[in-house]
């Protein structure tokens, strides 16, 4: 075998190479879901339970309300900038391993051709190709690099670069989520007060959980019942706590 295969058929090295792919192209610092769509779920139901849980702290301390209100206010602000910037530091560090990975399939193609042709054959005679048509498919895309490469990402190792979406517009669907998420907890709080804010973070725990279950395209009805039980169990235990401590 040849050396670029360390010691493994093509297919074997096909193999190796998606699983390494799919761990050089994970999220670093943390787990995160991909998409601006998701990153505004997922912070929408993280800024309703930290919010209600703050509240439920706040409430134990002597003062007043407009006071709480204030505290709360710039707490808000506070995690608003951390959510914003920990989704742009996330999504570059994705496009930074992406990068990289790319880079280094180039490399592979300028410098080990014929390795890479073998791969393309294994890759398109699985498929169903073979013969003349195998042949001359293969002879089509080895004549393009910049195809080439494409095809090897997408086929080798599995890479998908429009799923890759840009760290701002990561970071503004993660803002969106937090301040949309704010504002109903907001209205709820001041119509109803503690009640009011619990509600409120029921329902944000709803609509964000019914989001990212169509998203994946899991079972909505466990996803939503499970992120409001937990939500009703963070925040309860909270609120228990809080009363025996004070």
């Amino acid at each position: 075998m040849h050396d670029h295969f360390k010691g493994k058929s093509a297919l074997e090295h096909l193999a190796d190479a998606r699983v390494r792919t799919a761990k050089e192209t994970g999220a670093c610092h943390g787990i995160e879901a991909p998409g601006h769509l998701m990153a505004g779920a997922d912070a929408a139901k993280e800024t309703a339970l930290i919010t209600t849980i703050v509240w439920l702290v706040l409430e134990s301390f002597p003062a007043t309300e407009g006071m709480r209100m204030l505290m709360l206010c710039l707490g808000f602000i506070g995690w608003l900038v951390w959510k914003i910037g920990r989704s742009a530091l996330l999504a570059w560090g994705r496009l930074d391993k992406l990068h990289r990975v790319i880079a280094e399939e180039k490399k592979e193609i300028d410098t080990n051709r014929e390795q890479e042709r073998e791969e393309l054959t294994e890759m398109y005679r699985a498929r169903g190709f073979s013969g003349k048509l195998l042949d001359d498919v293969i002879d089509v895309l080895m004549a393009d690099d910049n195809r080439l490469l494409e095809v090897m990402l997408d086929e080798e190792l599995g890479l998908r670069l429009e799923s890759f979406e840009h760290p701002l517009k990561q970071a503004f669907g993660c803002g969106v989520g937090v301040f949309g998420a704010a504002i109903l907890l907001w209205i709820g709080l001041l119509l109803g007060h503690t009640i009011g804010l619990v509600i409120a973070g029921l329902v944000v725990i709803y609509a964000a959980s019914w989001m990212s279950s169509k998203l994946e395209r899991n079972a909505r009805i466990p996803a939503i019942v499970w992120n409001m039980a937990i939500f009703v169990l963070g925040t309860g235990s909270t609120w228990f706590l809080t009363r025996i401590l004070r």
